[in-house]
């Protein structure tokens, strides 16, 4: 498990903890002893470390590349899940990933950003940062799942929308557009989740839901912290100054009531514990799922609407 700056004293305990595993036992030495020991003492620090994580130190939790990803939760949450390709105009975008399957014996449409988990994965899936034809597959989706009835779960995960100049000129800006509009209309329930980094227009394109939950340590934001830092103080590297200012964090927006609730992720984070999270992540969804059992499609687009509008008014001011 690769540590991060701040988790200097927890990864030398790992690697320790790992070389002991793989000592046969020497005569004389209890081994399960020091690993007893070790473990208590790597407990300890993820506690101390993890109790307090700043807006910094969360965003760099939200990317750790060990973190679940989209095709994570699909493989243990989604049974039967069959992938749709393309957008019928352009082409296909493996930075969002798209299909139908079963959860917990429901259909549901499945949309999620998919970072990718090597070099060669995260360049076919662009790092998780989709072109116009990736959000115009996922309109398309939203299409099909309003027409056969079915909700929607979207697994939100990306620094935001692709910047190059030829998403540009195939339109990024209207495909962001259209995917909020059509999520608007949908009268089928629609769950957001944010699993890991939430990043401006990129990611609000499927999170315009009925409800949005944040693992603990995700982030969502207008801007990336390098971002903001660029703009406000024309140095990227001021990034961790600029995390404090964005309210980015889970808690913070929950506060703000942008998001409907936080799943907790045990000490180290999902990046050390990624069954656990998933699973809990899927008992959250279900119980969302569950609330709208009973509601009208035109209840549910309503509230969709009215959800979204609220948020104007309980934004601080500047």
């Amino acid at each position: 498990m690769k540590a991060l700056d701040f988790e200097k004293t927890i990864g030398e305990v790992e690697e320790k903890i790992d070389a002991l595993r793989h000592l046969s036992e020497p005569e004389g030495i209890n081994i399960e002893a020091e690993l007893t020991r070790l473990q208590a003492k790597l407990q300890k620090h993820m506690e101390l470390t993890y109790t307090h994580l700043t807006a910094w130190q969360k965003a760099c939790v939200a990317r750790h590349e060990n973190r679940p990803h989209t095709v994570d939760y699909i493989q243990t949450l989604i049974k039967d899940f069959f992938e749709l390709k393309g957008d019928r105009c352009f082409g296909e975008d493996e930075a969002i990933i798209g299909g139908i399957g079963r959860f917990n014996g429901r259909t549901v449409m499945i949309l999620g950003q998919e970072k990718g988990h090597d070099t060669p994965t995260r360049v076919q899936h662009n790092f998780g940062m989709a072109r116009p034809e990736g959000y115009r597959k996922a309109i398309r989706l939203m299409k099909m799942a309003e027409h056969f009835q079915i909700p929607i779960l979207t697994f939100v995960d990306t620094a935001g929308a692709f910047p190059g100049v030829e998403g540009e000129e195939r339109g990024q800006a209207e495909a962001i557009a259209r995917a909020m509009e059509e999520s608007f209309d949908l009268t089928v329930p629609v769950i957001a989740s944010v699993i890991g980094e939430g990043g401006s227009g990129g990611a609000i394109a499927i999170a315009t839901a009925n409800t949005v939950i944040m693992l603990e340590h995700s982030i969502y934001s207008v801007i990336s912290p390098e971002g903001c830092a660029a703009i406000l103080y024309k140095d990227a590297k001021k990034a961790e100054q600029a995390a404090n200012s964005l309210h980015l964090t889970a808690q913070d927006l929950h506060d703000l009531k942008i998001v409907d609730e936080i799943v907790p992720e045990p000490f180290g984070g999902a990046q050390r514990h990624r069954l656990e999270v998933i699973e809990a992540l899927g008992k959250s969804i279900e119980k969302h799922l569950r609330a709208y059992d009973k509601m009208d499609g035109n209840t549910i687009r309503i509230a969709r609407r009215q959800k979204f509008m609220a948020m104007t008014r309980l934004l601080p001011k500047a």
